[in-house]
């Protein structure tokens, strides 16, 4: 080993004899040198006696010389001159050991354990006595003075003791052990006095609740009771005296329902819980929730439930009085105890205080205003004002106040930095139903005018709807327009509105006034909206074309194509005019018929645009609609061309730009693009097909690659000439 560092174990291969855990414990075991024993000496006669003992007392002198303050050196002289018999030596010994540590209590006990068991019990009394007239503030002289004085029968003599230890005002263990030697003795009296005299001395609420108890163990109800009441006396009615006191009500009250003394218990908890505040009564509340769901009403305790639901929410509001969920709960607490209350048949008064307490909690949750001037932080606030609103105005039937907190939280708001339109048309609702029509509109107005907003016009619009002011809306939607021409929603719902007046023409020039917009958010709703209107209010199957192309043309979207095609192969209700003429409204509606061959130009057309804009995702999704249509419209011819349109799956590999690594990819392959890219070999291809598809119909050949269609013409038979094979495609396919 160098530098106290482990040897570098070279060889880890297993030892060929392995040794067990066993045999190192047992080896181990073997190899211990066998401990030290003192041998022993046998004493013959005095002489040898006198000689051990002398020598024995020098060695202790010895020691005793050198550690003079260790008290346990001095114990084992003593105590081995006790097991001589030498008695006088071993109460010398222990003397001098007090005149060097006379408060050393260890040396006291093993002083008078020498002399118990020698069965001195006078000498033992006479130290017990020196022992707690030096140190009478060590409990354990205490107890073992008592303890000889009650071993020996001695009970005067024991209280004698306790009475000396008491004019020293001991702890509760003593006091306690005191009591508990009269009760061992049947003097209740006498421990009933104890109690007193502890009361005087320590009058905490627990020494009176162990009293009291004590009273009813043995009996005395009426002095428990005169107990209780003393110290409630004691303690007196301030807040602060009464929160010391909450042990002394509780076990009153517990003490009076064991009794079978209900309202006495109910009185006692209601007084107590009268002087003391929510937050420091919670355990008072507890008990009193226990005791009124085992012996009170329903009523009780609901209400009982509802104290302790109140002092759980103020101490979470009084730690953060932002937390308007918390407010929120407290608000519905209090909501809900006013029904309970309106339910169960409450005086007018309960009913008014219950109605304060809901209005004061309110009131005390809107003061909270939120800090600075982002909205988000204002969401739930307003909605605490909105809540009490409608509390004043459905619960309390108070207009004006509700009015008031209206206005209130409308003045509060700074609606220049962010608004609530639900804030404004709850507000304008309210007057709609007060019969105030005219202030409604003006607050909405008002609104509109100081901070427009989407929200607000929706809301404007659907109060002037439900009261069937058509004129007024119109007016609301081209303010509407005018705040914000891009949104193409109020385009629609405002051409909707004449269409449900069944004034087309203006329908029809909303809409071309929308689409004309230079910007629009989400311009294809709007657009098929338009078409839609053309086709099932107007049935003007031209327009709707008209419409189709100038769509295309801006947008060239394959969605606009499929749905060009499907419109053009779909049947659509009678124009307006031929609709009108029909007198029999309950007949079935007759449609006009759609031209499958316009369909299929507008697919070709729609195939060759995304064609030349490359787009072959879209190709493909456009070519599984013609399929879709053919299968349900054409004919097996049409649905055979389509299908060879379909692209199938390849393979191409390219370098990646920036690893300069070959990469493979999967790509759509069109037949019409290798057509014209590969001519040739897009020929021979053809005829490998064809050569494919005739091996299939032979038993176990296999099927033709999909994606492509054999050739028109057939495999050339073996009787053709060699002119004719010479001139084929797969014999030119090498290109000479």
């Amino acid at each position: 080993m160098q530098d106290g560092r482990a040897p570098r174990i070279r060889n880890r291969a297993p030892a060929a004899i392995q040794i067990t855990a066993e045999q190192l414990l047992r080896e181990a075991q073997e190899r211990q040198e066998s401990t030290f024993r003192a041998p022993k000496q046998r004493v013959e006669d005095f002489e040898e006696l006198h000689e051990y003992r002398g020598r024995k007392r020098k060695e202790f002198e010895e020691r005793v010389r050198r550690t003079r303050g260790s008290i346990k050196e001095w114990t084992q002289y003593a105590n081995w001159e006790a097991s001589q018999n030498e008695f006088d030596r071993s109460r010398s010994i222990f003397e001098r050991a007090l005149d060097v540590d006379p408060r050393s209590v260890q040396l006291w006990l093993s002083y008078t354990e020498m002399e118990l068991k020698s069965r001195n019990v006078q000498h033992a009394r006479n130290l017990f006595d020196r022992a707690v007239t030096l140190l009478p503030r060590v409990d354990q002289l205490w107890y073992k003075y008592v303890y000889l004085e009650e071993l020996l029968q001695n009970v005067p003599g024991a209280r004698q003791v306790f009475e000396r230890w008491m004019q020293w005002e001991p702890d509760d263990k003593a006091w306690q052990a005191y009591i508990k030697m009269e009760e061992r003795y049947d003097e209740s009296d006498r421990a009933s006095v104890i109690y007193e005299r502890w009361i005087a001395v320590r009058p905490d609420p627990r020494v009176w609740v162990k009293w009291a108890k004590f009273e009813e163990e043995r009996g005395k109800l009426d002095k428990a009771r005169e107990v209780f009441q003393t110290a409630l006396q004691f303690f007196g009615d301030e807040e602060e005296q009464v929160e010391k006191a909450q042990a002394v009500f509780n076990a009153f009250a517990k003490m009076e329902t064991r009794l079978k003394e209900y309202e006495r218990a109910r009185v006692i908890y209601k007084f107590a819980l009268s002087r003391l505040p929510r937050s420091k009564s919670a355990n008072l509340y507890a008990a009193y929730t226990k005791f009124e769901k085992q012996h009170g009403t329903r009523s009780i305790v609901e209400s009982t439930v509802l104290g302790k639901r109140r002092i759980q929410y103020e101490d979470e509001v009084s730690q953060d009085g932002r937390n308007y969920d918390v407010w929120f709960d407290y608000v519905r607490l209090e909501e809900g105890g006013l029904r309970t209350l309106r339910e169960e048949g409450g005086t007018k008064e309960e009913e008014d205080a219950a109605t304060e307490r809901v209005r004061d909690v309110y009131e005390r949750a809107v003061a909270h205003v939120p800090p600075g001037q982002e909205k988000r932080h204002w969401r739930r606030y307003i909605f605490l004002w909105l809540e009490y609103a409608l509390f004043e105005e459905i619960e309390t039937k108070d207009y004006d106040r509700a009015r008031q907190v209206y206005r209130t939280v409308l003045n509060l708001v700074p609606h220049k930095q962010f608004t609530f339109a639900k804030l404004w048309i709850m507000a304008a609702r309210f007057e709609i139903r007060q019969l105030n029509l005219t202030a409604a509109r003006k607050m909405l107005g008002t609104a509109i005018g100081m901070c427009p907003k989407e929200s607000l016009f929706k809301g404007y619009i659907q109060l002037e709807m439900d009261l069937r002011e058509f004129d007024r809306v119109r007016t609301l939607y081209e303010k509407y327009l005018e705040y914000d021409p891009t949104n193409s929603a109020a385009w629609i719902k405002y051409a909707e509105l004449e269409t449900a007046l069944e004034d087309f023409t203006r329908a029809e020039a909303i809409f071309e006034l929308g689409v004309s917009q230079a910007s629009l958010s989400m311009p294809e709703i709007l657009w098929k909206a338009y078409i839609d209107f053309e086709v099932d209010e107007q049935g003007d199957r031209e327009k709707t074309r008209s419409l189709y192309e100038r769509l295309v043309v801006l947008s060239g979207h394959h969605k606009v194509w499929i749905s060009y095609a499907e419109f053009e192969g779909s049947s659509i209700p009678l124009p307006r005019a031929m609709r009108e003429e029909e007198e029999d409204e309950d007949a079935e509606p007759r449609v006009v018929a759609g031209d499958p061959e316009l369909s299929r130009q507008v697919f070709e057309r729609g195939y060759k645009d995304l064609k030349v804009k490359g787009l072959k995702a879209e190709r493909a999704a456009l070519l599984e609609s013609w399929k879709a249509f053919e299968q349900e419209h054409g004919s097996e011819s049409d649905l055979a061309k389509v299908e060879g349109m379909m692209p199938i799956i390849g393979r191409k590999q390219h370098v990646d730009k920036e690893t300069g690594q070959v990469v493979e990819d999967w790509e759509l392959v069109f037949a019409d693009d290798e057509r014209e890219a590969n001519p040739r070999s897009f020929k021979f291809l053809q005829m490998a097909h064809a050569w494919k598809q005739s091996q299939a119909k032979k038993p176990g050949g296999s099927g033709i690659l999909s994606g492509f269609t054999p050739a028109t013409s057939s495999v050339p038979e073996s009787g053709q000439n060699d002119d004719d094979d010479s001139h084929s495609d797969v014999a030119s396919s090498d290109g000479e």
